[in-house]
């Protein structure tokens, strides 16, 4: 398992985090992700023989939040 943390702008709200969080939750090999809305960042923990930092990054875009 990998822990990783990443930027993510554009979040505001509980609704914001619970769609990112819902959205990396859904991906195969993510066994937890939590959003900190004040520090504008994610953790997730995954196993890397299912999923990429990439994959994960791109999960999150697609929900329309801008990841660095």
């Amino acid at each position: 398992m990998m822990k990783e943390v990443f930027t993510v702008k554009g979040m505001s709200c509980g609704h914001c985090k619970n769609a990112v969080e819902s959205a990396l939750a859904d991906v195969d090999g993510v066994k937890e992700a939590v959003v900190d809305l004040e520090a504008e960042e994610v953790e997730v923990e995954f196993d890397d023989s299912q999923t990429d930092l990439k994959q994960l990054k791109e999960v999150v875009t697609e929900e329309g939040y801008k990841v660095s």
